[in-house]
């Protein structure tokens, strides 16, 4: 019997939240200390937890593996950000990516748009592989999909916008078709947070999260999270998160759960920068081209219309510059704000060159096809003051570009007079 004879029928959704992101944020997953009335919860930093008999705990808690009132708060905060009746932490995105991956079985084929962040393409070409499971990548999924498809077909991954090149796919459109074939769709929601979009209200199945990124937003911790509305899922892959044992702390928990409190705050404001910055590098003779959703130059700005709140393009862009990797490399090194470093959506703006960092282990012909080439700069806005960002990075333009025009043609200049 084909897929095509067990189309995915939409699970029951999370009841509509009768409060709005902000008091949701700060309240949901929030209970009061019940015996001390301690309005911010306490760490629970026990692995174990007393039992009244043989397998009679005193409360919830058997061990922390399992489960633990910090990681369960922290989950039921990201449920409710992302619209979902459940939500798992794992000890970090790619932890929660080999998780979903485990859940199919030996033989099983995925599709996934080809930009992807280079962890995840390690991880699907390196270790998915040895497991039997196979991917196909896309530079086009919402036009391949149908031809992509095979009996074998049982996910489909996408990253929008994509990691580095900020590439968008119309979630509804893809999951329309993948859930004729009976096939789940999930999208990896990191560069916008919950906040800017949701997927589970355009069709997807499962939303992943490196939380830490925007959701945590302090660049102090590693988790990853997943969100979902179906039964089944949820006990696939709670199974697999107590089994193989890739859970994230109770103390990272409760700083993750902390950072999401402010995560509302913190995506306008590096959705404010990030449109300032990407304006200037538009209008800049020293940039190639830039990638940026919030733009309406942007190739699918009408994606960013239909599933972007408010039609923000969140804190993330990234851009060609002139003069190849080396001009590159002189303008990382020339900012005085940004720091060179991977990882984004902490309140501290970075940037890196993905094609010798974060996507390295990708091999060249792959990255390029893909619009990873080495002129690329990805840049990640944080909260500091719209104007000092934009001046730093026309600075940066200066030196990193027109500077060695200058200098060369001085050297130019001094051998000519030489040989006067």
């Amino acid at each position: 019997m084909t897929f095509a004879e067990h189309p995915i029928e939409t699970p029951p959704r999370a009841p509509s939240p009768v409060h709005r992101f902000g008091t949701l944020a700060v309240h949901a997953g929030s209970p009061h200390d019940p015996v001390t009335g301690a309005v911010i919860e306490p760490i629970s930093l026990s692995t174990t937890f007393a039992q009244t008999g043989l397998g009679k705990p005193v409360g919830l808690y058997e061990y922390s593996r399992s489960s633990n009132p910090n990681r369960d708060n922290f989950e039921r905060a990201v449920a409710a950000l992302e619209h979902a009746r459940f939500a798992l932490a794992f000890s970090s995105g790619s932890a929660t990516t080999a998780n979903i991956l485990q859940s199919l079985a030996a033989g099983s084929h995925v599709i996934s748009v080809s930009d992807v962040y280079g962890g995840t393409h390690r991880y699907f070409t390196k270790v998915a592989l040895t497991h039997d499971v196979k991917v196909t990548f896309s530079p086009s999924i919402e036009i391949d999909i149908a031809e992509l498809i095979t009996p074998e077909t049982k996910l489909i991954w996408i990253e929008t916008p994509s990691n580095p090149t900020l590439t968008l796919v119309d979630i509804r459109k893809v999951a329309t078709i993948a859930h004729q074939h009976g096939i789940l769709v999930v999208v990896d929601n990191t560069f916008l947070s919950p906040y800017v979009q949701n997927p589970l209200d355009h069709g997807a199945d499962i939303v992943v999260h490196s939380v830490t990124k925007y959701i945590n937003g302090h660049s102090d911790v590693v988790m990853g999270a997943a969100a979902f509305n179906s039964q089944d899922i949820y006990d696939r892959l709670s199974f697999l998160q107590n089994a193989l044992g890739a859970v994230p702390s109770a103390f990272d928990c409760w700083l993750a759960h902390r950072g999401l409190k402010t995560l509302h705050l913190r995506a306008r404001e590096a959705t404010k920068n990030a449109t300032g910055v990407a304006t200037v590098l538009k209008d800049s003779p020293h940039v190639v081209a830039v990638n940026y959703p919030g733009l309406p130059s942007h190739p699918q700005y009408a994606v960013t219309q239909k599933q972007h709140r408010d039609a923000m393009g969140g804190g993330m862009l990234s851009f060609r510059i002139r003069g190849g990797h080396e001009a590159a490399e002189r303008f990382c090194q020339a900012t005085k704000i940004y720091t060179l470093a991977e990882s984004l959506g902490g309140i501290e703006s970075l940037i890196e060159v993905p094609s010798v960092m974060t996507h390295g282990g990708i091999p060249r012909e792959q990255r390029e096809a893909a619009g990873v080439f080495d002129d690329l700069v990805r840049v990640s806005c944080g909260i500091e003051d719209e104007a000092d960002l934009v001046a730093d990075v026309l600075q940066a333009l200066e030196k990193a570009v027109v500077g060695p025009k200058i200098t060369n043609a001085l050297a130019g200049n001094g051998n000519g007079n030489g040989h006067a």
